[in-house]
């Protein structure tokens, strides 16, 4: 047992130091926490071995965990503050919640999956996290319950993102999403810089499942 832990101890050295670092991942205090929270505490059982490897890990109900270094790249782009309010879409595992709330004031994290979000609030109840609520939902065309929100993570994919979403966000709010068709989808960073103007910014390219419920992309536009 004890060398199973020292064995994922140094797997998580070595994510963090051979996949995300290279991943221009420089922001010290995020590479602190993650260093710091064991990932493999949120990976369902029968991968745990695969819990820092980079690669997407299956967490049932067809979704999945993005790769590690693009949790971190994305928590490093959305450039949280201790005061903001965080709206997480997908809460999946919890992992990415729990590295958000040592990050920001609050966290609201909503799921269609129930199992997900008692999974997840457990987990995080035991690490001490007492700033996230969690909500079961539908939130494919928006989650405005308590906008605005000075950041959003969205872990799954959009065809095209609602505009709903960007209208959730103050002036100098920013939200992350992952749009567009296999086999190219686009992360983007969106900052709302004005009432009716927002700046965007392709971070990297991936594949991730669709948000449940997302809407499909007309075919042709006119």
């Amino acid at each position: 047992m004890e060398q199973q832990l020292l064995d994922l101890e140094q797997a998580r050295h070595n994510m963090v130091e051979q996949q995300i670092r290279p991943w221009n991942v420089l922001d010290n205090q995020l590479l602190d926490l993650i260093s710091g929270l064991p990932r493999d505490r949120f990976v369902p059982d029968e991968y745990r071995s695969l819990a820092y490897a980079d690669t997407q890990i299956p967490i049932g109900h067809s979704q999945c965990m993005m790769p590690p270094r693009e949790e971190a790249r994305m928590l490093q782009a959305l450039r949280i503050q201790p005061s903001d309010v965080v709206l997480e879409i997908g809460t999946g595992t919890g992992y990415c919640t729990a590295l958000l709330a040592q990050l920001a004031y609050k966290v609201y994290s909503v799921d269609i999956i129930g199992e997900f979000i008692e999974q997840a609030k457990e987990r995080t109840q035991q690490l001490g996290l007492d700033n996230i609520e969690f909500e079961e939902g539908d939130a494919a065309s928006g989650w405005p319950h308590y906008k605005p929100y000075d950041v959003i993570a969205i872990t799954g994919s959009f065809y095209k993102l609602p505009k709903a979403y960007k209208r959730h966000l103050p002036i100098g709010g920013r939200l992350f999403c992952i749009v567009g068709q296999e086999p190219a989808m686009k992360a983007k960073l969106i900052t709302r810089t004005g009432d009716d103007e927002w700046h965007e910014e392709v971070l990297y390219e991936t594949v991730l499942p669709y948000l449940i419920n997302a809407k499909r992309a007309e075919q042709f536009e006119f």
